[in-house]
């Protein structure tokens, strides 16, 4: 009986040391979050989140940009926005940007990498010459196209020469077609990113499972469809993501190819927030707001429904 109650208390110190260990472990792990993430998230909050809200309190004031916050209007210039026609029709632009890109680039992208997945002579000088529009810079690239589109510029003048002069015509000046010039000009400046992305997913599919298919006699297209793009949908998924994202926020090319004309048929909710901004600061900020707003509500419906697979397990749980 003595040495049961002398071996009591030894008993009962056991776990303690064991506790300690758990609780050294996560505060080393969070010390290490802390020290990798920090810097980041400083920079994030810094140049991210203060300038949101900066804008959002601007949005609520009619302020011209000099002098203090005086004159608080509240949600007025979210009502301006909403009943100016020129930025309900950037927003339209804006989601026909996306819807095309979707339905056009996507399955573009997916047919060319596919064929440049499989062994080609030259395969490599045409992956190099798909992906060359995507590397260069967006000012130089919409700075070409708008010399080559213009009225006396190279497409109009190849056309006379091939005996087409009734196709020749001012390209981005016509607001009936200079939408899908538009369209045309970002497919062929972000169809290789699209490209490489869809190629480097089907990096990831065995090639064991083509081998299999074609040992029971599947074709290459009906073997594509059944195995390849099952696969590949993750890759596509984040194809998906980032286009729509790009698409709302589509600013550059635009600006300097028309600057949204004509008659603001190119004009998206970028651009159209810079020319308001210009001289109504608070104006603008409201359509920053706007234009975050819709980005945020996407993203995160998007995540919610289509990319929960991909990121189920991907965050971790801490330490045990």
């Amino acid at each position: 009986m003595a040495a049961l109650v002398q071996a009591g208390p030894a008993a009962t110190a056991g776990p303690a040391p064991t506790t300690r260990r758990r609780r050294d472990s996560r505060l080393r792990l969070w010390a290490e979050i802390a020290l990798f993430t920090g810097p980041a998230l400083i920079v994030f909050v810094t140049f991210v989140i203060l300038p949101v809200l900066q804008a959002a309190v601007y949005s609520l004031y009619n302020w011209n940009g000099l002098g203090p916050l005086q004159r608080f209007i509240g949600l007025d210039n979210y009502v301006r926005a909403f009943n100016d026609p020129n930025f309900t029709q950037a927003i339209g632009n804006n989601f026909f940007v996306l819807v095309a890109s979707l339905l056009i680039q996507g399955p573009l992208a997916i047919l060319i990498a596919l064929l440049l997945n499989r062994k080609l002579p030259g395969r490599g000088i045409i992956r190099a010459a798909i992906f060359v529009p995507y590397v260069l810079a967006e000012v130089i690239a919409a700075l070409s196209w708008k010399l080559l589109l213009s009225p006396r510029g190279a497409l109009n003048a190849w056309l006379e020469l091939l005996g087409l002069g009734d196709l020749a015509q001012p390209w981005l000046a016509n607001p009936d077609t200079a939408l899908w010039v538009m369209f045309g000009i970002l497919t062929w400046k972000y169809l290789g990113f699209a490209i490489l992305i869809m190629l480097a997913g089907l990096q990831g599919v065995p090639e064991e499972l083509h081998e299999a298919a074609a040992i029971d006699g599947a074709g290459w297209w009906k073997t594509q469809w059944y195995i390849t793009m099952p696969l590949l949908g993750p890759t596509i998924r984040i194809w998906v993501f980032l286009s729509m994202i790009g698409s709302l926020q589509l600013f550059d090319m635009v600006w300097v190819t028309t600057r949204g004309g004509p008659l603001n048929s190119t004009n998206t909710m970028a651009v159209y927030m810079l020319v308001k901004g210009q001289t109504a600061p608070g104006y603008g900020s409201a359509i920053a707001v706007i234009l975050f707003v819709i980005s945020l509500v996407i993203a995160l419906v998007y995540q919610r429904f289509a990319m929960r697979r991909d990121l189920t397990g991907a965050i971790s749980r801490g330490v045990r």
